[in-house]
């Protein structure tokens, strides 16, 4: 089935969303899993949160330069390959199910879309495409779509400020950087300093970005590229949410078989079994959300800002609860940290307030919808 369904059974044009997966969305699933699966294992993870370069940059050049999954936003007559954040959504779930320490959210989506709302800039979108550069919006991770946002100071073509808590700002090549004459501004991150912060997510760093006279390129206005950029950040993380999600049900139902108590597996007692189902059914709405939202993005819907919004009302919620579930449901095991269950209710936690939280996004979805509050 395409990504769009352009007619319905009685003739007129069809507009509603298309949840399923396509052929070739499979394949690029399988594709990034068996690379995953390779180059990605959960001590390796753990041993990288442990040192002074979380960021896996190997995996990164696998993933952007070798798959060309950096790209994916860009057009093809841009330098990108040309595909739709229907692609980008299947990449980020199996990155959420390894929760892999590379860029790819922060710098092939925020920082690409922020770059495609902009004119002229097609040397840097070629290079964000290609992988060779890594872009960062200066934009704190919590910021939702719609929300205020700290700029710097611009002076006689200088830049002047503090930004706090972007992530991946130590790993990143190029900086977009709102400033307070309405515009925003490419910064070569060798210009500034950044100031590793602590991080509840071990594996998606943040830090505050200094500027102290830094010359930057003004690529547009800032408005509009960091709205579009956070709306696509807010509704692609979903999609990573699920990945987690997932990850997080598929492990716990597997050990629960294995782990014996009384002479029978856990997972046969039934308390457990109600546990899991309903963690189950959260889950198959969560991806019916995220991949709305996903859609809506890659096809330009009315109802986009509605679909984002949705989405990340309920995806942070079901993220953490599986997590937790995952946690509690592995027992004594679970609770060490060679285990990996950590990184996943982590890296959940942090989801939970990046680009809005739970709690925003319902508020901004009843102004959407015209409900009042009660």
């Amino acid at each position: 089935m395409s990504p769009e369904s352009p007619k319905s059974p009685d003739g007129p044009l069809d507009t509603r969303p298309d949840l399923l997966y396509t052929e070739e969305e499979d394949a690029l699933r399988a594709a990034v899993r068996d690379l995953l699966d390779d180059h990605c294992d959960a001590a390796g993870v753990i041993v990288r949160t442990e040192s002074d370069a979380p960021h896996d940059l190997e995996l990164w050049k696998a993933l952007s330069a070798d798959m060309g999954l950096a790209g994916l936003l860009v057009p093809e007559a841009r330098g990108g390959q040309g595909a739709t954040h229907r692609e980008a959504a299947v990449v980020l779930e199996e990155l959420g199910r390894a929760v892999a320490p590379v860029p790819y959210l922060t710098s092939a989506v925020v920082a690409t879309e922020a770059l495609l709302a902009c004119g002229g800039v097609e040397d840097l979108l070629a290079e964000l495409a290609s992988g060779r550069t890594i872009g960062a919006l200066a934009v704190a991770l919590n910021t939702a779509p719609g929300g205020p946002y700290k700029v710097v100071r611009e002076e006689n073509g200088t830049l002047h400020g503090e930004l706090t808590a972007v992530a991946d700002a130590a790993v990143a090549d190029v900086l977009l950087v709102p400033a307070d004459d309405g515009g925003l501004y490419a910064v070569d991150a060798s210009a500034a300093t950044a100031i590793p912060r602590v991080s509840l997510d071990l594996t998606r760093p943040l830090a505050n970005v200094v500027l102290h006279g830094a010359q930057g390129r003004r690529l547009g206005d800032a408005e509009p590229a960091v709205r579009r950029a956070l709306r696509a950040g807010a509704g692609l993380l979903a999609s990573e949410q699920l990945g987690l999600a997932e990850w997080a049900l598929t492990e716990t139902v597997r050990y629960l078989k294995e782990r014996r108590q009384f002479n029978r597996p856990v997972g046969g007692f039934q308390a457990l079994k109600h546990r899991l189902a309903q963690l189950w059914l959260e889950l198959v709405s969560l991806r019916a959300a995220a991949r709305n939202a996903a859609d809506a993005l890659a096809t330009g819907s009315d109802d986009t800002d509605v679909a984002v919004a949705v989405a990340q009302a309920y995806a942070a919620p079901v993220a953490v609860h599986a997590a937790e579930e995952a946690l509690q449901l592995h027992g004594g095991i679970g609770m060490t940290w060679e285990h990996p269950v950590h990184l996943y209710l982590k890296r959940a936690k942090a989801d939970a307030i990046a680009y809005g939280t739970a709690g925003g996004h319902r508020a901004a979805l009843a102004e959407l919808v015209d409900l009042p509050a009660p």
